[in-house]
């Protein structure tokens, strides 16, 4: 009964575009978001100073809009912890078939995988470095936290190499490379707390703040972390100093944000329903189309090789663009590209892929429009 309740309070809330909430179950899988590009490298920007003891640092992220089809950042902010002994694992973006997944954040006893994601502060990809609980208090580590010696004094200096790295998604064409751990798979088993309210309100705040969306800031957010949930205003606000990466979203940004329904059963005719389609490999199928039945034998087998005879051209055409853009992953693996050239490239491939579906489409419309019988001539 337990589990049933946490199923329908995670798909409200996934309706108002939350993207909040998890169970312990789920807590390495995607909730249902799935969008065509990925979210914009992550900006750079300074930690504001702790607002007290006790307060645990939950970092900034991209979200995703459904309605707008457009990300939104969600500012780092300090949030209390819910239980003494409890860290904050936080959420983050996946490549999975094609698609990029998003995953939720929690509160648990161990930092869980979050996609070796850098999100500094603490947060450099593998576990949390930007304190500890020692019994009933939190002590914070000086070398990376912004922390206020005359007002917090459980405090402790540990040396942290970093290396700089804004990308924001795992796997895929330039994102992190980097699997979960045992024993981050063990924390997923842990006993979990979702988002707590006052980060839901602040998740709620950042999305409706037109200012906090990639198209209008191009990645560098002018709230890119605040001192307390929901305070985007005041001294306690921080601005990006710049962004990660120049943002190139696609021209079309439909992205699919809607749940994302692994059974769906392809459009007829590889027409997409209007489906964003970023790669030949994903494109539907090719239709033959229904065998012609004019009454004239010689006529129908005519139209039936000129079918067999665009099908194996449009496969071949189909085959060629996969191996290029496959050829094209590959080397930008080998060379290392940035996530600029990355976005780029893809933004590319979903040009590419798309006119070569209209074209095909538009090839079978016509060829059946030459295999329509005749219409029946009139006698007077």
């Amino acid at each position: 009964m337990r589990r049933l309740t946490v199923v329908a309070l995670s798909l409200m809330l996934f309706t108002l575009g939350l993207c909040s909430l998890s169970t312990p179950a789920a807590a390495q899988v995607a909730v249902g978001i799935s969008v065509g590009f990925g979210p914009p490298a992550l900006p750079v920007y300074e930690q504001p100073i702790c607002p007290g003891d006790g307060y645990i640092w939950t970092p900034g992220y991209w979200a995703w809009d459904s309605d707008d089809e457009d990300y939104y950042w969600v500012p780092g902010t300090w949030v209390l912890a819910p239980e003494v002994g409890y860290l904050w694992t936080p959420p983050w973006w996946g490549w999975e078939g094609g698609r990029y997944l998003f995953h939720v954040g929690w509160w648990g006893p161990h930092i869980g995988f979050y996609g070796g994601i850098n999100y500094g502060f603490g947060y450099f990809g593998d576990g949390f470095v930007g304190g500890r609980w020692d019994h009933d208090h939190f002590f914070y580590n000086r070398s990376v936290t912004n922390i206020n010696v005359v007002n917090i004094h459980n405090v402790y200096n540990e040396t942290v190499h970093i290396n700089e790295n804004h990308v924001s998604f795992n796997g895929g064409p330039g994102g992190i490379e980097r699997r979960p751990r045992p024993e981050e798979e063990a924390a997923a088993r842990d006993r979990h707390i979702d988002a707590v309210p006052v980060q839901r309100e602040h998740i709620q705040q950042a999305r409706g703040n037109r200012e906090l969306r990639a198209s209008f800031n191009q990645g560098k957010p002018p709230i890119a972390a605040t001192g307390r949930p929901g305070q985007f205003s005041g001294h306690e606000v921080v601005a990006s100093r710049e962004a990660g990466a120049p943002y190139h979203p696609p021209a079309n940004r439909g992205g699919g944000g809607a749940p994302h329904n692994e059974n769906a059963r392809p459009p007829e005719n590889g027409g997409g329903g209007g489906h964003t389609f970023n790669h030949a490999k994903e494109l539907p199928p090719i239709e033959r189309g229904n065998p012609p039945n004019t009454g004239n034998a010689k006529v129908d087998q005519k139209y039936q090789q000129q079918q067999q005879k665009l099908y194996d051209k449009q496969n071949q055409e189909r085959q060629k663009l996969q191996q290029q853009q496959e050829k094209e992953h590959q080397q930008a693996q080998q060379r290392n590209f940035n996530q600029a050239r990355q976005q780029q490239m893809e933004q590319r491939h979903q040009q590419q892929t798309q006119q070569l579906q209209q074209h095909h489409q538009e090839q079978a419309q016509h060829l059946q429009q030459r295999q329509a019988p005749p219409p029946p001539s009139k006698h007077r």
